[in-house]
């Protein structure tokens, strides 16, 4: 294939009946005054789509239209173009095709962008069209600023040396700003924020420190670098948190804000100490997103109605139980949004505060001073509060505590690590709360867990596995061939096939029946009742549900069911 034709994008649309006379005399005038690309000026008129545009482009030039919302990417070929060129010149290479590469270019008619990438690429060009926002898109997913952070990464190790220095320095010098260490952190933040990640975790190694990211609950690799400049990162983080940079032997926590990309985040640190330097893991707590609404965190209608009925009784215990990571605290909040009105004192017991909201008292417990779950709650119940939230029933005088205040006319909210809803009253027992208590007080436990959501962008018809139609037909449910989805991979989702997550629930009211069976400490008859309560609509079931619906995949339903059998 030639060179690009030079050509007129006004003319072309003009020809093509895409515009008006008046519309493109309009945006020159705009161009001209503001020194932007005329497609840019027209799609912020809203004269024109990207997509409208780029087709006109594919149809005039005679090359293909790729929507790269659906096209496989291969990182490895992508590559071999340096990220600075394929930034400059808004380009991508998508294929190799009989020893030509295959291009796609948001502007084809840019002659100095084909001529000094096929210069770099040392091949010949064919060019395709793209639109530029997917094309962006694309560019941050398949380099994810990895010459940035890798060149940062080796020019901090270069700095350091073999050399034995004061890492003090680096954290505490005029030109701190200016520090490779610095500039490393700002990309690593402004990165995983790009990626909706929820922690980092910074980990060294024998010979290389590993940074990973948790991307809607699974760790991704983000980048290996030397070792070396491990500590340098430890340090710079202590300092920004307010940690004691002396103390190498012992855990801390602590925590932090940052500005990234416009928006605040709160940065929780925690460090350990392992064998080859300290472990830092990093939670990223978006305060731009706000508080999710009970009805927006994926609770059916049903279950959100008996939900509000346990909420709108004057006392009594809700607690929302499953693993770390499984949403417990937005379930909290969302529980609390709901109930905060002017009639309500509220106060929360936390370790740490992780989201400030107005018209709550929240505080943050300080067990270095004493400042403890049980003593803090002790003491909230002075403050003739209505509601009270315990972050966690961590131990036995805590949760004596709490349910003695939701037998006294409070409203009280934690949550508990336990695997499903049956096994949660049973669990207050173990940790020495007396059964009359329980019985009284526990209004309802919410068990819930975290799945992945099917990309739109990428969904397709999916074939279940012989092993997964089993799995399936073990809880009576069945599905034809295609019947299900999967999304593909592509640059909305950073190639993973899902896009956020949402919750998935199961309910257990206690009603006389269990009361009975907790009062005459029979585990066993209570356990039974339980699962007699929730059959049908447990975790599992609603999981399944959420596959039947094209929400989620039988893989994501499969990795979070507790069922023995499986």
């Amino acid at each position: 294939m030639g060179k690009p034709e030079k050509m007129r994008l006004g003319q072309v649309l003009l020809r093509q009946g895409q515009l008006t006379q008046d519309q493109l005399e309009t945006a020159l005038r705009e161009q001209k005054r503001s020194g932007r690309k005329l497609g840019r000026v027209l799609i912020d008129s809203g004269y024109l789509t990207e997509d409208q545009i780029a087709g006109v482009l594919a149809r005039q030039l005679d090359i293909p239209f790729i929507d790269l919302k659906r096209f496989s990417i291969k990182p490895e070929l992508a590559a071999r173009l340096p990220e600075t060129l394929a930034r400059r010149f808004r380009a991508l290479v998508l294929d190799e095709v009989a020893g030509d590469y295959l291009i796609g270019f948001a502007d084809p008619t840019d002659l100095f962008a084909y001529d000094d990438i096929a210069r770099n690429l040392k091949k010949d060009v064919r060019q395709a069209v793209v639109s530029e926002s997917a094309l962006l898109q694309t560019i941050d997913r398949i380099y994810r600023r990895t010459e940035e952070i890798s060149g940062l990464a080796q020019e901090l190790g270069a700095e350091l040396g073999d050399a034995i220095i004061d890492l003090g320095g680096i954290g505490t010098s005029p030109n701190a700003e200016d520090a490779p260490v610095v500039k490393l952190l700002q990309s690593v933040f402004e990165d995983a924020v790009g990626v909706r990640a929820s922690d980092i975790h910074i980990e060294p190694q024998e010979k290389l420190l590993q940074i990973r990211y948790r991307v809607d609950g699974m760790l991704q690799i983000r980048t290996q670098t030397h070792s070396k400049i491990a500590s340098s990162l430890v340090l710079r983080l202590k300092l920004m948190s307010g940690l004691d940079i002396s103390e190498k032997r012992l855990p801390q926590d602590g925590r932090f804000n940052v500005k990234v990309r416009n928006s605040h985040v709160d940065v929780r640190i925690s460090t350990m100490p392992t064998q080859y330097g300290e472990s830092v893991v990093m939670r990223l707590l978006n305060q731009s997103d706000g508080i999710l609404r009970l009805d927006r965190i994926g609770l059916p209608a049903s279950k959100l109605e008996r939900l509000r009925k346990v909420m709108a009784r004057p006392s009594g215990m809700i607690l929302v139980t499953g693993p770390t990571g499984s949403g417990k605290t937005t379930t909290l909040y969302a529980l609390l949004e709901e109930l905060n009105t002017e009639a309500r004192k509220i106060i929360t017991v936390e370790d740490p505060v992780e989201y400030r909201l107005a018209g709550i008292n929240q505080v943050q417990v300080h067990e270095k001073i004493d400042l403890s779950f049980s003593r803090v709650l002790r003491n909230a119940l002075r403050q003739d509060p209505d509601i009270i939230l315990v972050g966690e029933m961590r131990d036995g005088n805590t949760v004596e505590t709490g349910l003695r205040a939701a037998m006294t006319g409070h409203l009280v909210l934690s949550t508990l690590h336990t695997k499903d809803s049956a096994s949660s009253p049973i669990r207050l027992l173990d940790m020495g709360a007396p059964a009359y208590m329980v019985a009284m007080s526990l209004q309802v436990v919410i068990a819930q867990r975290l799945v992945r959501i099917i990309c739109d962008a990428c969904r397709e018809p999916y074939s279940l596995s012989t092993r997964e139609q089993a799995w399936l037909e073990h809880f009576g449910k069945s599905v034809g061939d295609g019947e299900l989805c999967k999304g593909s991979g592509c640059t909305r989702c950073n190639g993973s096939g899902y896009l956020g997550r949402t919750g998935v629930y199961e309910i257990l009211e206690v009603t006389p029946s269990l009361v009975a069976a907790v009062n005459q400490g029979d585990p066993a008859k209570f356990a039974a009742l339980a699962r007699e309560q929730i059959e049908g609509e447990t975790l599992t079931d609603h999981a399944i549900d959420q596959v039947l619906a094209g929400k989620t995949t039988i893989e994501e339903a499969m990795r979070i069911s507790m069922q023995p059998d499986d």
